[in-house]
């Protein structure tokens, strides 16, 4: 598997995996923890969560100048991993919930902050270690290997990712079901109305069909809605507390392997004055190349890590929980997407190599054009499955959806599914292409840049959340159908031109 890749491959992408159990943890869970915590809107909430992955990857420029400027690649990604893992630890303090209304501001303030230090602990790790990586293939000896080895790098950092949700899932429900209580989806935004009076009609009427499901024993529902709330959210600081765990896993392998990684010195002696002798019109060019990707890149995002918000959503709100008499939750689905990374990925690195064979491979442009489509497609099936759905605000009039009326899971499994085929199609070789375009001086900067595209497309997440809770559901899958299509279009425009900077 690795035979005719750098020995410090597989130690880069296992001391990855803390990152990605970090990252998918949030993924899970972060939205819904904010609207159970502070009562928020999913729009509110939405926006926070936009904000912290948009600052995750902006960040990563930050932190490729640092790393550039210093030639210290590996004492900044060290950095990093110390700082996610306070990060984590002041988001796992658990503090009473329903905030009080003197105390609001504060305690959302210290979340706030919480997921600051993890996004700049990030942005000091993510992109600097990806730049080690390709620095392991500026070496004539491994150059022809760059898109399978970040192919293969981009499938072992997800394997962490797959038991994120699970692990995060397990212990909220955990601590839910020791006090007595059993977890429901919709119960955390009735609490929140009771308490501030808003519920009525329907909603009431199942609020006390689902206090009595969950364990209530009190005829004060007031009461129980506080000692709901304040069990949910306690649980939910404890499955932020397991992603402690997987950042040390991944300090001890990186401390362990840390001298396997290239340094930027041994770099300028392999590939002689390259760095010196390439002109400023050729810079000029392959930066320009890079920002064109990156610009389009930004639709993608902004489509794709729905999986994270308005996915997550519609598995809460609209999906039947359950496969045969297997309970699961919304936030499980997020397990599909690392998941299916690890299991599709030597799949299509096989058909990579077979067309490859038949001198028939396309470019690198042109897989992540492709994956393009593949985004828009997987959208399409989302449209077409949830077209007779309610709006949002017909399902909370109601007080949600009976078993009966939501849809299958395997609507999201089969969207998912070809989500992470698009994905396998841009990441990975998005990463190669920057690493193989981007002049030697700046490369931790690019990789920064690369990030800050996903950055951008995070930014406009939370314009999902919004048009989740405005407009038909089936219309707010067709946004970003036509956002995955117009990146399609745009990188099949600039074809020739990709391919002749990056050859």
């Amino acid at each position: 598997m690795f035979k005719n890749h750098p020995k410090g491959l597989l130690a880069a992408a296992l001391a990855n995996m803390g990152e990605r159990f970090g990252f998918y943890t949030m993924m899970a869970i972060l939205s819904l923890f904010l609207m159970a915590k502070f009562g928020l809107t999913g729009g509110q909430a939405g926006l926070i969560y936009s904000i912290f992955y948009f600052s995750i990857y902006v960040l990563s420029f930050v932190g490729g100048l640092i790393a550039d400027r210093t030639k210290n690649f590996k004492g900044t990604i060290l950095i990093g991993l110390i700082m996610m893992a306070v990060g984590y630890f002041l988001i796992a303090i658990p503090t009473g919930t329903p905030v009080p209304q003197n105390q609001f501001a504060i305690f959302l303030a210290m979340t706030c902050f919480g997921l600051l230090v993890i996004a700049f602990g990030n942005g000091l790790f993510k992109g600097n270690l990806q730049a080690l990586v390709g620095q392991m293939y500026d070496n004539p000896k491994y150059s022809n290997m760059r898109d399978a080895g970040f192919q293969w790098f981009y499938m072992f950092i997800n394997v962490g990712a797959i038991f994120a949700p699970l692990a995060a899932v397990g212990v909220r429900n955990w601590w839910v079901n020791s006090h007595g209580f059993k977890y429901n989806p919709d119960l955390p935004a009735l609490c929140h109305q009771q308490l501030n009076g808003s519920l009525q009609g329907d909603a009431m009427m199942r609020f006390q069909d689902l206090s009595a499901q969950v364990g209530c024993t009190t005829t004060d529902l007031s009461t129980f809605a506080s000692d709901y709330l304040n069990v949910f959210a306690t649980g939910f600081h404890y499955a932020f507390a397991v992603a402690i765990f997987a950042m040390a896993i991944s300090l001890v392998i990186y401390l362990a392997n840390k001298k396997k990684f290239p340094n930027p010195s041994d770099k300028e002696k392999a590939v002689g004055v390259q760095a010196d002798e390439m002109s400023v019109a050729e810079i000029r060019q392959r930066m320009y190349a890079l920002f064109a990707v990156f610009a389009v890149v930004i639709f993608f995002w902004f489509s794709f890590h729905q999986n994270g918000l308005t996915l997550t959503f519609f598995a809460r709100d609209y999906t039947l929980l359950r496969i045969g008499s297997f309970e699961i939750t919304a936030e499980l689905f997020q397990s599909m997407n690392p998941f299916f990374v690890v299991f599709l990925t030597p799949i299509v690195m096989a058909f990579f190599g077979w067309l490859r064979a038949k001198g028939k491979e396309p470019s690198t442009p042109k897989k992540i054009a492709i994956g393009m489509a593949i985004a828009a497609i997987a959208y399409v099936v989302m449209l077409i499955g949830s077209y007779n759905v309610p709006s949002y605000a017909n399902l909370t009039a109601q007080g949600g959806l009976t078993d009966a009326q939501r849809v299958t899971p395997f609507l999201l499994i089969g969207t998912y599914f070809i989500l992470t085929v698009a994905e396998l199609f841009i990441s990975p070789l998005g990463i190669s292409f920057v690493s193989k375009v981007a002049p030697p001086k700046y490369q931790g900067m690019a990789q920064g840049l690369w990030l800050c595209a996903t950055a951008a497309g995070n930014q406009l997440l939370f314009i999902g959340a919004i048009l989740y809770e405005s407009i038909p559901i089936w219309a707010t899958w067709l946004v970003f159908v036509v956002a995955c299509l117009i990146s399609m279009v745009v990188m099949l425009s600039m074809l020739k031109w990709l391919e002749r900077v990056s050859s």
